[in-house]
């Protein structure tokens, strides 16, 4: 976590010190402002005289004082919040097991606070930049009769998800495997967008500014501003979307519009999106910088220390996949087989095989693979496995891509941040 950031046990046990900490707990923005307040409710057990006055963003102190635990409005209860400061929370991986992920079951993260105040019918999306040849502005009603809509399956991953397996640990929320889904996004294609405004010939990047606040809440400090290479934002798959699924995605997610850009980091894909930018330079915002989203440029030891000229922006997000048909302490009966299944993807390429072992990578066992609903969406993985005897075993999933790049079966190359962990993804069974 960054300076100024905590995980909610840090917050729980400042909060259980004492009900003076109330006051100062409740001046903090963050999460939603009517979900806040029913939420607030629901664990007071009945109505709040004040609630009204919540501010918009924040975690209710309450759920420091109550068992069940935080939950977000519009999340399943089974999700693990990493963090409350921004809200940040990833998904088990066995409740990502549906061919498309329900909104309720896409992962969080967040950088900053939420906008106190979203209304769809007024929200507008600036572009302009040094290579655009024009200054335009659309609403949301713009958008959706001006341009083509499209609706694409397209993963999104957190660029730290897996950092809990880094060793020398590596600073930032312990994502395990669950900073991933594939839900559905219907919106435009940015191309589209920015052929209409006109891009420049000296364009190289295009970056995004969003809605929300810096934690710190200083007035123009943005929490977060990414982007991608011109090429990037032109491929079919690059969109600005208002809808998860057919409906209109979670606050958390990003609502009431935000960028897609299928097969990078999450990051790039800026939610409460208002403004876009067409760049004659790379993108220099808040963590395009310094050691954000970067790696270092050369392998090196755990542990070293790479300074920022020897770090490369990540591009790509790696091959990688998941078992979701079963979760770690699976009992099961011998003498019948045990469907394994799960996805794979590989950022801007595609899965061309997939293999399970369950002798520890002795033996591989391919998989049948389908194909992708479209690029850059996940691909849904099946395998019959056959134990041959009682006790514990662990089932280990690997995908190869198209250019025969597959999952180690250790970590990857470790890196300062934490980034683009993509070991076999593994899980314990035992057959009783």
């Amino acid at each position: 976590m960054t300076a100024g950031e905590r995980g909610p046990h840090e917050s729980q046990a400042e909060n259980r010190r004492g009900f003076g900490r109330i006051a100062d707990s409740l001046t903090r923005r963050g999460f939603l402002h009517g979900a806040g307040i029913a939420t607030f409710s629901a664990f007071l057990g009945g109505s709040s005289a004040y609630g009204q006055h919540m501010s918009a963003g924040m975690i209710p102190v309450a759920s420091a004082l109550n068992d069940r635990g935080f939950r977000i409005p519009g999340k399943d209860p089974g999700l693990t919040v990493l963090n409350d400061r921004p809200v940040n929370a990833e998904t088990p991986a066995h409740l990502l097991d549906d061919a498309v992920t329900p909104a309720s079951r896409l992962f969080v993260r967040n950088n900053g606070l939420p906008p106190a105040t979203i209304d769809p019918a007024v929200w507008t999306l600036s572009v302009r930049g040094e290579s655009a040849r024009s200054h335009k502005t659309y609403t949301i009603a713009d958008l959706k009769t001006k341009f083509e809509t499209v609706t694409l399956q397209i993963v999104l991953e957190c660029g730290g998800n897996g950092r809990a397996e880094f060793y020398p640990p590596a600073r930032g929320n312990q994502w395990t495997v669950g900073a991933v889904g594939c839900p559905a996004w219907t919106g435009v294609r940015l191309r589209d967008v920015l052929a209409d405004v006109g891009i420049a010939d000296n364009a190289v990047y295009v970056a995004y500014h969003g809605a929300d606040t810096h934690l710190s809440g200083q007035p123009g400090k943005r929490p977060i501003s990414r982007g991608v290479p011109l090429a990037k934002a032109l491929e079919a798959e690059s969109l600005i979307a208002w809808a998860i699924n057919g409906a209109d995605m979670p606050v958390m997610n990003g609502h009431p519009l935000r960028l897609v850009i299928g097969g990078w980091p999450g990051s790039c894909s800026g939610k409460w999106l208002n403004e876009l930018l067409i760049r004659d330079r790379v993108h220099d915002g808040a963590k395009m910088t310094g050691t954000s989203y970067r790696v270092p440029c050369e392998p090196v030891a755990p542990g070293a220390r790479v300074s920022d000229e020897d770090m490369c922006i990540i591009h790509a997000m790696p091959v990688k996949s998941l078992v979701t048909s079963v979760k770690t302490g699976h009992e099961h009966k011998a003498g019948t087989p045990l469907i394994a299944a799960g996805h794979a993807w590989a950022g801007d390429r595609k899965v061309s095989a997939m293999h399970v072992s369950v002798d520890y990578g002795q033996t591989w066992l391919k998989a049948d693979l389908a194909a992708p609903r479209n690029h850059q969406a996940w691909q849904r993985w099946q395998a019959p496995i056959d134990f041959p005897a009682m006790g514990y075993y662990e089932i280990w999933a690997r995908a190869t891509d198209d250019a025969g790049r597959m999952q180690p079966m250790v970590l990857p190359g470790w890196n300062p941040k934490g980034y683009l962990n993509n070991a076999c993804h593994r899980v314990a069974v035992r057959v009783s």
